[in-house]
């Protein structure tokens, strides 16, 4: 993909390359191009060890400030959590995804990513694989189609399914705004049961890992509700 479809405010997915004096090389993922991100926007803040925040090799989210000339300047503290939270999720979605694919075409399956990013947009058909196998029936041979939906039955038949109930509880006048902030969340299903009581609902392919993602889940929001002063139960 072409450096000049990247515009100021886009938020890209990088992997840190480099660290100087002076700030952090990293490797615009979807582009194959490097860029750079000064001190001053790696956190707002005085900075002690910059290792805190980036590691060689550590994949991290940023906004682009300027690109011009192939000269792409890049932040680190601008981007927000939604907007992180969205990128790390989609590239994890994108990873299960390739790893579905390479147990189908083998080593075509970059090859085979590539083209469908160039003809539409492969979120879509990420989210939407495991109902509609049909999807990428234009991309690969008949053979191979029956092969996934083999796979993408088999993965469908091994989903676990761990939940936790709990309640969330605010007298402030903003209270709900808060309880919906605490909650936001791309990693579980959680729904509304009424007199504050809420269900948080984990899939996986195995109980251990559903479980330990559930609990993580819990930790975060128990952070959050702290921080809101809002009233936490877990039942």
């Amino acid at each position: 993909m072409s450096s000049a479809n990247i515009k100021e405010n886009d938020v890209v997915l990088c992997t840190v390359t480099k660290i100087d004096s002076g700030g952090v090389f990293v490797k615009l993922d979807e582009y194959k191009i490097e860029g750079y991100i000064i001190l001053a926007e790696i956190s707002p803040g005085r900075i002690r060890n910059i290792r805190e925040f980036v590691s060689v090799g550590k994949k991290i989210v940023c906004k682009v400030l300027r690109n011009k000339d192939n000269n792409i300047i890049l932040s680190l503290r601008r981007v927000s959590a939604k907007e992180r939270d969205t990128i790390l999720e989609h590239y994890k979605k994108e990873r299960i995804f390739a790893s579905i694919l390479k147990s189908v075409v083998g080593d075509k399956t970059q090859e085979l990513i590539d083209k469908i990013k160039d003809k539409e947009d492969i979120a879509h058909i990420i989210d939407n694989i495991r109902s509609n196998p049909e999807l990428l029936k234009k991309y690969i041979t008949s053979k191979e189609l029956d092969k996934l939906k083999e796979i993408l039955s088999q993965k469908k038949e091994a989903e676990k399914v761990v939940q936790k109930k709990i309640s969330l509880k605010s007298d402030k006048e903003n209270g709900i705004s808060d309880i919906k902030d605490i909650l936001q969340t791309k990693e579980a299903d959680i729904s509304y049961l009424g007199s504050s009581n809420f269900l948080i609902r984990v899939k996986g392919n195995e109980y251990k890992i559903a479980n330990s993602q559930l609990d993580k889940i819990i930790e975060i929001i128990k952070e959050k509700a702290k921080k809101a002063h809002v009233q936490l139960e877990i039942k």
